[in-house]
């Protein structure tokens, strides 16, 4: 900190000059975030609510009714009629939040104190920050020639002290659906919590189901599932930090509650103890502002973008590593390192990704790609083939 204090436009010019370091949604270039621009509306309203704090509703009396509309509107988006939950800053501790919920309910209906939970190998890196933190064992399931969770390899790493069992509807690699319809039986029959991570795909395959897409279910339509992690911050078009958090019951939030004395509210279910509204009403406004006809309509749009980006690799000669579901492309040069040909794309300005399981490029066709980028991006990949 400086001892004076030093005018705004000094200021801004330097963060002007900070800034101009990072790379810009609209430039096209950013090819492997699950991120994206967010809607100028959503920019507006999450401004108008940046001073609310959700960790102390009574004091912020709309804007907690305005949360309460948002899960509610989500949790009719994923067919559940009565939704409990939040918007919390993102997938990661959505996902926190509902492995604690599985684990305090566990402990508390079950007795079990060294618990176990199973997740896909494919599983996003935050169930290793939530086991960590909880003090769980995780048990990996083992994939299935389509990169998928093998139901089988989840029917043997039950045990007694299995406290969850994790699906992904939109995996952060590939952008697959595992076979939640089945797990969801697994997991109803044995009485075992049942966590799907739809961050990525839950804003996108309800719409495109509706649109005629022969999308699998994940929701709550299927008795065993009892939570749901879905973003608005990616194809829900919200500003980041908005991350949603949706429970079957009321209880799997009770067996979190801790006392908050000085609050006024009595108990307190989510990790963080300020949590800023403005994530909320930005969400809030966004879905209204787009409904389910607009949203439907991104998300083909994103669809149609994926199969041209498909199918003009492999016309080229690349290999997909499967057919998309999902606005992930993963592919790879058939004969270099999927490193060595990252590393040549970055040489051009293009911001990809790699895939672990299996090694390969991976895109994820977001809002800000457009066809145009696409064809630069493929002009580049002939020209490297």
């Amino acid at each position: 900190m400086d001892d004076k204090p030093i005018d705004k436009q000094d200021i801004l010019k330097e963060l002007d000059e900070l800034h101009s370091l990072d790379y810009d949604y609209a430039d096209g270039r950013i090819l492997g975030s699950m991120c994206t621009q967010a809607h100028p509306f959503a920019k507006e309203v999450y401004c108008k609510f940046l001073d609310t704090n959700l960790g102390d509703p009574g004091l912020f009396k709309g804007t907690k009714l305005i949360e309460n509309k948002v899960i509610e509107s989500i949790g009719k988006l994923l067919s559940l009629d009565k939704a409990y939950g939040n918007i919390v800053t993102g997938g990661t501790e959505a996902n926190i939040m509902a492995i604690r919920a599985a684990r305090n309910h566990a402990r508390k209906y079950k007795g079990i104190v060294d618990g176990e939970i199973i997740i896909p190998d494919s599983a996003h890196f935050s169930f290793k920050k939530a086991a960590d933190m909880l003090n769980l064992k995780i048990v990996e399931a083992k994939l299935d020639d389509d990169y998928k969770i093998d139901v089988d390899s989840v029917k043997e790493a039950i045990s007694d002290k299995t406290v969850a069992i994790v699906a992904i509807a939109g995996t952060t690699e590939l952008g697959l659906i595992d076979p939640i319809e089945e797990i969801s039986e697994i997991a109803f029959e044995n009485n075992i919590y049942f966590h799907v991570d739809a961050a990525f795909g839950g804003f996108s395959i309800p719409f495109l189901r509706d649109a005629g897409y022969g999308m699998p279910v994940f929701d709550f339509s299927l008795r065993g599932v009892c939570s749901i992690t879905v973003d608005p911050h990616k194809m829900g078009l919200a500003p980041i930090p908005a991350g949603g958090i949706i429970f079957r019951k009321e209880e799997y939030l009770d067996v979190m509650a801790v006392d908050s004395p000085y609050l006024t509210v009595k108990t307190q279910s989510t990790i963080v103890g300020t949590r800023l509204g403005a994530s909320s009403a930005a969400t809030y406004a966004i879905m209204k502002y787009f409904g389910k006809d607009g949203y439907s309509k991104k998300a083909q749009e994103l669809m149609d973008n994926t199969r041209f980006l498909a199918e003009n690799l492999k016309g080229i000669g690349y290999d997909l590593v499967c057919e998309p579901e999902l606005n992930i492309v993963a592919f790879n040069h058939p004969d270099m390192d999927a490193h060595e040909l990252a590393q040549k794309l970055e040489d051009l300005d293009w911001k990809v990704s790699v895939a672990k399981c299996p090694v390969a490029i991976r895109i994820v066709l977001m809002n800000h790609i457009k066809i145009t980028h696409l064809k630069e991006l493929l002009e580049d990949l002939k020209e490297l083939y």
